[in-house]
């Protein structure tokens, strides 16, 4: 073990999770976050593991990837799946949290750790070794310029959407119906917002001639967008029927008071336990405010609506993870030192907190003299490392974890029906990742 604690840079969904499984594998750990003494853009609280985009932690089935990747996590003793379970809210074949409830979890359990110290200060160089950088894609100027030194190169970056999220107590529900596409989950665990081929066609007209906010003079070179959260004008500007077939479809849902399916639906999923607050689904903008209010209130049932929380888009950096990390994720200049989160190339909140759990577990193994190999590339978690460290590094690009990503062994090739299939890889896998962590923990 090392001589004094093992320190964790950033508190958000890896950080958390990086400094809980250090812990629980017996390692004192001294996790540091800057929040409240420096802020960032878009937090709101101090809170650790707060989600500032979507409360979706997206599909829960085993048949889906990210369903995948969550009981592997889980079967390993994720925090952040802990929480997420404990904060569940009505989001049909998907896993949402109440997001206040989520974050004050996840703190909770992370500072009442007894092999872990908090300390409120940001870092602005990079820290002696051994350590763990989870600063995230905010990552304050001081540090994100001592890591560009270090590697040679600025970092990528790409551009972020969060949807609005408006009061309940101000939607018309007599305009609305509840039902979750094809009757998943709860059956009836979404609101929405029926729309015939004359208000879409209105609604999309709108929404282009809408004033939008302008990217600041830095911002403007890297105007990109990542292709998993496109702002919701953005992807009307690819065509006049892009939405109907995109967040607004319409498929697998039905109009009680017509009994056919609406030329185009908008959703609005629960985003807290009370149901007061609700997210319009896919609608991540960069609108200005009043624009949104404008625009958005064309939405029926949504007339009046009153907004908790505006749409916006930030800034996200990353490191090109291929030409700098090694399979243990640690930086190849200086291997003291592991990535973890969305600064490494990941996308999306489990796959964040997934490279946190396995910045832990290696360091952790790597503390006690074991050098084990990262997860093999037919678990989610080993397909997440050949992402980040077996790709090309020219054109890398963020990417959520999917089956593409995730090897399938030979003898599961020749099942033709691809639920069998992936439902049979998911149990290889899950074997397969309790088999690593028997070894690990050796």
């Amino acid at each position: 073990m090392s001589a004094g604690p093992v320190l964790v840079v950033g508190a958000g969904l890896a950080g958390s999770e990086a400094a809980w499984q250090l812990a629980e594998a017996g390692v004192e750990v001294l996790l540091v976050e800057m929040r409240p003494v420096r802020p960032t853009p878009v937090h709101a609280t101090d809170r650790f593991a707060e989600l500032v985009c979507s409360n979706s932690l997206r599909g829960d089935a085993l048949t889906n990837a990210v369903g995948l990747l969550k009981r592997e996590m889980e079967s390993l003793g994720s925090v952040v799946l802990r929480a997420a379970r404990e904060s569940a809210v009505p989001a049909g074949g998907a896993l949402a949290v109440d997001r206040e409830r989520f974050a004050a979890t996840v703190t909770e359990l992370v500072t009442g750790h007894p092999r872990i110290t908090v300390e409120r200060r940001e870092v602005t160089a990079l820290p002696e070794p051994p350590a763990i950088l989870a600063t995230g894609p905010l990552t304050a100027e001081p540090l994100h310029r001592a890591l560009e030194e270090l590697l040679g190169e600025g970092s990528l970056a790409f551009f972020d959407a969060v949807a609005p999220i408006v009061a309940a107590d101000s939607l018309d529900m007599d305009r609305l119906f509840r039902a979750s596409r094809w009757g998943r989950g709860g059956g009836d665990d979404y609101l929405n917002a029926p729309m015939d081929r004359e208000a879409y066609e209105r609604f999309v007209r709108e929404l282009l001639e809408a004033e939008k906010v302008p990217f600041r003079d830095f911002e403007a070179e890297a105007a990109c967008y990542f292709e998993g959260c496109l702002p919701i004008e953005v992807m009307a500007e690819r065509g006049p029927d892009t939405l109907r077939h995109g967040p607004m479809k319409p498929v697998g849902l039905t109009d009680p008071r017509t009994g056919r399916r609406p030329w185009a639906v908008v959703q609005l999923r629960q985003d807290d336990l009370a149901a007061e607050h609700w997210n319009l689904v896919g609608f991540q903008t960069k609108l200005t405010r009043p624009e949104q209010r404008r625009v958005f209130r064309m939405i029926p049932g949504l007339e009046e609506a009153r907004f908790v929380r505006y749409g916006m888009i930030h800034r996200n950096t990353f490191v090109n993870a291929p030409a700098h990390l090694d399979p243990f994720l640690r930086i190849r200049k200086a291997p003291g030192l592991r990535l973890a989160g969305q600064i490494t190339g990941v996308e999306g909140y489990v796959e964040s907190a997934a490279t946190g759990l396995l910045a832990g577990r290696l360091l952790a193994a790597e503390l006690r003299g074991r050098h084990q190999a990262p997860p093999p590339p037919g678990t989610a978690l080993g397909a997440l490392v050949r992402h980040l460290t077996a790709r090309r590094p020219e054109g890398f690009q963020p990417a959520n974890v999917s089956w593409g990503l995730i090897r399938c062994p030979l003898e599961l090739i020749h099942i033709r029906d691809r639920n069998r299939r992936r439902l049979a890889q998911a149990a290889a896998a899950l074997e397969a990742i309790r088999e690593w962590a028997r070894r690990l923990e050796r």
